[in-house]
């Protein structure tokens, strides 16, 4: 049996869990949610990385849609309900595949009924306005975690691309995070800055994740995990779910991203867009300046590091597809996995490795923050706080 065999029987049993897929917006900005314009039920490989054709062969058990919006756009909080919307609208749509998922139960249930788990993360503060009842209404909703911000600053909470401004977070911060715990919604520290990771750790009782970060050890980029972190997360119960993105895993990336990011501005285009004119434009650019090429052994060096820091009990996978522009080989998409969990095998990570990898940790983080919120939920009222009354 060779390894790519032996993963895809690994993951039969233990599916995974990927910690970030932004299928939602893509939607979004490709046909409006025009669910007929792209029928997941078959192969859009033409249009997205994601399908679930796709998801099937990569092994997906559980995933978390990503209802990100823009920071930039004016109207965050509807525009955040609208990709919720089309979540509910797709699960609804394919429910042989696709099952709604809100609990570490729910996600195990539809392990053993061969489905799909689809819970959902909202990407960046902006999406609450800086309301903690709005906060609750979206884990109301499904919402099981939140990116504390995205590529800008919020009020409460540095980016890490972001110039610094609160120093991590501020008091108004600090409580958002103690609400998500009394929710049990998983404080997401992907795209924060290193102070927000480090605050956001002092303040919360429960475990955090980070749905789709890399080392920075490794490839030194703002959006990536530093070490003395990493090394926090075992006290913390929390996991660290490695992305594919190549300009976060890839040294040679990061400079050459840069470039095309202002060639994308210079053409009047935001830099994260994905629609059919940006991509031909990003072609054009790799034509003239050939793109640096990630692989799967670029992943697989991450997690080796993360797991000698962190430990194989606080790591698992958060690919971002849809999100971006450009994969690594082998992780071309949702399809990839097996070819991770194959090179981890060559690289003599055991089976039962790679089982926390793949499914046990992720589930247990959830469940984890679920014990925490019913007993906080015993002693602590919802918080009423305002960013005025606490930041002044």
């Amino acid at each position: 049996m060779t390894s790519l065999d032996e993963a895809r029987t690994l993951l039969r049993e233990f599916p995974v869990v990927d910690g970030h897929n932004d299928l939602p917006w893509a939607l979004r900005e490709q046909v409006r949610y025009d669910l007929d314009a792209r029928d997941i039920a078959g192969h859009q490989k033409a249009h997205l990385h994601t399908d679930i054709p796709r998801l099937r062969e990569g092994g997906v058990g559980a995933q978390y849609w990503s209802v990100y919006v823009r920071s930039d756009l004016p109207d965050a909080v509807p525009a955040t309900l609208e990709q919720i919307d089309c979540v509910r609208q797709l699960i609804a749509r394919y429910p042989a595949d696709l099952v709604p998922a809100r609990t570490a139960a729910d996600m195990e249930a539809a392990r053993a009924e061969g489905r799909i788990a689809s819970l959902m993360g909202a990407e960046g503060g902006h999406s609450i306005a800086n309301s903690l009842g709005t906060l609750r209404g979206l884990h109301a909703l499904g919402v099981r975690y939140m990116t504390l911000t995205h590529n800008d600053n919020v009020d409460w909470a540095d980016s890490a691309t972001d110039e610094p401004r609160t120093g991590g977070l501020s008091a108004f911060g600090r409580e958002v995070v103690r609400e998500m715990n009394r929710l049990g919604m998983l404080v997401d520290l992907s795209h924060v800055a290193a102070t927000t990771m480090r605050d956001a750790l002092d303040a919360t009782t429960a475990p955090v994740i980070f749905s789709h970060s890399s080392s920075r050890a490794v490839c030194d980029h703002p959006r990536n995990i530093p070490d003395d972190v990493l090394e926090r997360l075992p006290a913390n119960g929390g996991v660290a779910m490695v992305t594919f993105v190549p300009k976060f895993v890839l040294q040679a990336a990061v400079d050459w991203t840069a470039a095309a990011d202002e060639n994308m501005r210079a053409h009047g285009l935001h830099h994260l867009d994905t629609s059919p004119e940006a991509m031909k434009i990003h072609r054009a650019f790799e034509e003239r300046n050939p793109r640096p090429i990630a692989t799967v052994s670029t992943v697989a060096d991450h997690l080796d590091h993360m797991r000698e820091v962190a430990g194989v009990d606080h790591l698992g996978i958060g690919g971002d597809f849809d999100g971006t522009a450009f994969t690594p080989d082998g992780l071309n998409d949702v399809s990839g996995y097996p070819n991770l969990i194959a090179e981890l095998l060559d690289r003599g990570w055991s089976k039962a490795d790679l089982a926390k990898l793949t499914w046990q940790n992720s589930v247990r983080v959830l469940g984890a923050a679920e014990d925490v919120a019913h007993d906080l939920q015993a002693t602590r009222a919802p918080s009423n706080a305002t960013i005025e009354s606490l930041d002044g």
